[in-house]
Parts: structure tokens; sequence; C-alpha cells
């Protein structure tokens, strides 16, 4: 049994791939270049944004900073994304079974702003954000910062994300991973503990 859950954010908690997707849909046409939104979503899936900025890139000889210092202020102005069905419930069963979660995430202010609007943040034990010098995941600086700062049980700990990255980290930080794989896009390069496809089949013993 689980009693430390370390969340990932975009992809996980948050369904944000609609607003990122459609945001770089907007960049590439600011640039003359057709968006094809299924081909962009696979790819942030399955790789992540950097990948994803590089392919665009690459294939159309834009620079990837050009593209960034469009895609930002698009992404940055997008609404409120929806939590994925059955997260808020899963985060206080958790809390109420004695456990805590942690949330691990490259976003900011906009990481705080979206839990703090949506109630659940007083459900999180802690943070790691950008605003902390951390490297980027799978590198598990960040995971092993609170893990020694809670002073967390390894073995009874879990990485919860939605891609191989998130699986990888956990692992390298000596813990077991959850892959969250709502629509079966994701060619497993790790092997997590389990894969599922929603939040209601989690359960407590």
């Amino acid at each position: 049994m689980y009693q430390s859950y370390f969340w990932d954010l975009d992809g996980t908690l948050y369904d944000t791939y609609p607003q990122m997707v459609n945001a770089f849909a907007q960049t590439l046409s600011h640039f003359k270049v057709e968006p094809e939104q299924t081909t962009i979503y696979h790819m942030m899936r399955q790789t992540n944004l950097g990948a994803t900025f590089d392919y665009y890139s690459d294939q159309t000889e834009i620079k990837r900073s050009d593209l960034e210092a469009i895609y930002y202020p698009l992404e940055n102005r997008l609404q409120q994304p929806q939590l994925f069905p059955g997260v808020r419930e899963l985060l206080q069963r958790i809390v109420q079974n004695g456990g805590h979660n942690y949330l691990l995430t490259h976003r900011n202010n906009s990481a705080m702003e979206f839990i703090t609007q949506d109630g659940i943040k007083q459900l999180f034990t802690d943070f790691v954000t950008a605003a902390q010098p951390f490297p980027r995941k799978p590198d598990p600086t960040s995971l092993n910062y609170l893990i020694n700062k809670y002073k967390v049980e390894r073995a009874h700990a879990v990485m919860v994300g939605d891609r191989n990255l998130d699986i990888e980290a956990g692992h390298n930080a000596g813990i077991a991973g959850i892959l969250f794989d709502p629509d079966d896009l994701i060619e497993a390069s790790v092997s997590p503990e389990r894969r599922i496809k929603e939040f209601n089949v989690l359960s407590f013993q």
C-alpha cells in the first residue's frame, strides 16, 4: 500500500493537453504552417513539449526560440483546465487514509493558481515547481528533495504521471511508478508497477 503519492500535473491531474495543443496550433498558424492537432497531441503525449518544439523547428526551419516566444504567451492566456475525473476524490481518499500528496511540475505560478482555484491545494503536503532550481524529470533530484525532507519511506511511495519520464524519475529515486495513460498512446520504455486508464480503479486496503 502506498502512503506517499508524488503527482505530475500536466496530463495527470489536469487535462491540459487540449489547451496546449490549441496554443501550439495557433503558434504554427502564426508562422503560416498548417497545424495537424492530432499529430501535435500524440507528440506531446509520447515525448514532451520540448521535443515537440524541436521537431517542428527542424521541420519548418523556424527557430525554437521564435516558436516559444509565440507559444508561451498564448498558453498563459488559456482558461483553467479541467481536473481528470476522479482526481479530487482520490486525493481526498489518500489524505483520509493517512497518506500524503506531493506535486511535482515544470509550471510555477499557474500550477498553484490551478489547484487553488479548484480548492485542492490543502490536499497537498508540499510542492516542487519551476520556481525551484531542480533539474527536470527524469532526474530524481526534486523527488529526492521531498522524500528526504519528509522522511518518506521509499517502499511505500509512488510517482504518478502520464509519460515514461515520470516513471523513470520515480525509479531513479527508488520508488514505484504508476503510468496514467487514458488513451493507450504510451509505449512504455520503462516498466511501471501499474498502468491505469482512469483513477477510480485505485483502491486502498
